[in-house]
């Protein structure tokens, strides 16, 4: 009866809440089914209130003594009365009644593992109290307010205390949004229905509201790992006006540029940017529907909504990236890539920002609003495979300059530089095509990637002329030949050719030979 009443709300908002003052006390039995039956002068001349829709399925409800048989409770009570010892049996009553509360109120070791499990465990609670109110409806004095309000306050405790323990065992989000769901509506049911206080059920449900958030972010680590390990790490290929289209709907994107070339044509991101970024926008739907219902204002949904979010961004797909930068055997070309898709996602940061304003109708100008992180998490991995870059390149570097076999003493020099290094100087050579020649870098993307370019090759440039350096001045080195040293000189000067060549764009001047000057002099 109360879901039937929440949705009956939903649907026609404008119709006044039947309360518990307003028509008949709901009456729930232990069985669940919550029940109506008018039991008092008042809610007899008041049942004109009820829903005309629902009339109907009023006269065919049963109420708690058409479920329940009370008689022996009325009999008990009338004989002690003529005997003259009401109070006794009142008194054995209530003591009686109290120790089945308690073990109403013991929750099954298993509650945990299903939502029936849970269910079952609210409706027995439900159950006595609707039976307690009957009791209190229906004899003068058997039980009073006092002392049904001292067995919801021992209830109350124990029934917070069972689902804090319990739900901390649930790793299913899922679970545990229907368990707030049933929570709210046992919570309805008495409040509503009965008068009850419920708000620490409230209270509790926000701290579940922490653990659910958890279970989310363990979820989606998981659906995140699956996006960035399945990525081909190459942008995405488009060869029709609906695939461009489909694209641009799932991650916004705008490119005058490429929309201007024909197809077939190739988005800069590769396919992980549209699927980690509808993902944020699905987990932001998961974090708002535990918000329902919770009687909280907008500005609470919005900083809850916010706060998990930043939690995914700045901690859950932060490491995913991380993870996917530092693995082994990650290509030139991925990380290029990856720093090209880091950089579209920080920029999509702001339609983040628009998509929860939207949801929460609170403006992010609004004092307190928790603005979001994701450019920071985006800029750090970013950087990482930058950094990633210069440590792979230094790796290889040090590859080839092991097969270095210099004799010091040689007589004469050969016609040409060492093999290892002509061999270096073309994967170097090719590595820097890679970055020059990427796909779709219109704008922002050839700046971006260009600027990364510049630094590797400076970065590589001087790791090889120190190495050189290092292999010249060697300790063990005690005598150098005059044609060693001019068949040094060959493999310096192809480093100089290499540097003069302009491997990457956009240096000044001779800067790049500059990181070979020292060895030049040496």
């Amino acid at each position: 009866q109360a879901q039937q009443q929440r949705n009956l709300d939903t649907i026609m908002s404008q119709q006044p809440r039947i309360g518990g003052g307003r028509k008949s006390r709901k009456e729930f039995s232990a069985s669940s089914e919550l029940e109506v039956k008018n039991t008092s002068p008042m809610s007899e001349q008041d049942s004109g209130i009820l829903d005309v829709e629902d009339e109907d399925e009023e006269e065919e409800v049963p109420g708690a003594q058409d479920l329940v048989d009370f008689s022996p409770v009325y009999r008990c009570l009338h004989i002690y009365s003529v005997l003259g010892a009401r109070e006794t049996f009142e008194s054995y009553y209530r003591k009686q009644r109290r120790k089945q509360a308690r073990l109403v109120l013991q929750p099954p070791s298993n509650m945990h593992e299903t939502l029936d499990g849970y269910r079952k465990y609210f409706n027995q609670i439900v159950g006595f109290f609707v039976v307690e109110d009957h009791i209190l409806h229906t004899t003068q004095g058997l039980v009073d307010r006092a002392y049904i309000d001292e067995l919801w306050e021992m209830a109350l405790s124990k029934t917070i205390a069972a689902l804090r323990t319990h739900s901390s065992y649930c790793s299913d989000p899922g679970l545990v949004l229907d368990l707030k769901n049933l929570i709210v509506l046992f919570a309805d049911t008495l409040q509503q229905g009965y008068g009850f206080p419920v708000n620490q059920l409230f209270d509790m449900l926000l701290e579940i509201q922490e653990q659910y958030s958890e279970t989310l972010l363990k979820k989606w680590a998981g659906i995140f790992r699956n996006i960035l390990d399945s990525d081909n790490y190459s942008p995405i290929p488009v060869s029709n006006e609906d695939v461009y289209k489909k694209i641009v709907g799932q991650f916004p994107f705008q490119d005058a540029e490429l929309e201007k070339q024909p197809f077939p044509k190739k988005f800069p991101f590769s396919e992980f940017v549209p699927k980690v970024y509808n993902q944020i926008k699905e987990f932001i739907y998961a974090c708002l529907k535990f918000s329902e219902d919770l009687h909280l204002s907008s500005t609470e949904v919005d900083d809850m909504i916010r706060k998990s979010t930043n939690l995914l961004l700045t901690r859950t797909l932060s490491n995913c990236l991380q993870n996917v930068i530092k693995r082994k055997n990650v290509g030139l070309t991925e990380l290029v890539q990856i720093i090209i898709n880091t950089t579209h996602l920080e920029k999509s940061c702001r339609f983040l920002e628009e998509f929860i304003t939207n949801i929460t109708n609170v403006l992010p100008e609004t004092v307190h609003t928790t603005k979001l992180y994701g450019t920071t998490t985006f800029k750090d991995a970013r950087h990482a495979a930058e950094e990633e870059i210069y440590t792979n390149l230094n790796q290889k570097i040090d590859q080839f300059l092991q097969l270095a076999d210099y004799d010091w003493m040689a007589l004469e020099p050969s016609s040409r530089a060492s093999d290892y290094l002509v061999d270096l100087i073309g994967f170097l050579r090719s590595t820097f095509a890679v970055f020059t020649h990427l796909p779709g870098q219109v704008d922002v993307h050839s700046t971006m990637s260009g600027k990364v370019a510049q630094t590797a090759c400076m970065s590589a440039c001087k790791h090889l002329s120190t190495s050189l350096l290092q292999l010249l001045l060697e300790a063990e080195v005690r005598q150098l030949s005059l044609g060693a040293l001019q068949q040094f000189n060959l493999d310096v000067e192809e480093c100089e050719q290499f540097a003069r060549s302009g491997p990457v764009p956009g240096f000044q001047g001779d800067t790049l030979q500059l990181a070979f000057i020292d060895l030049r002099q040496v």
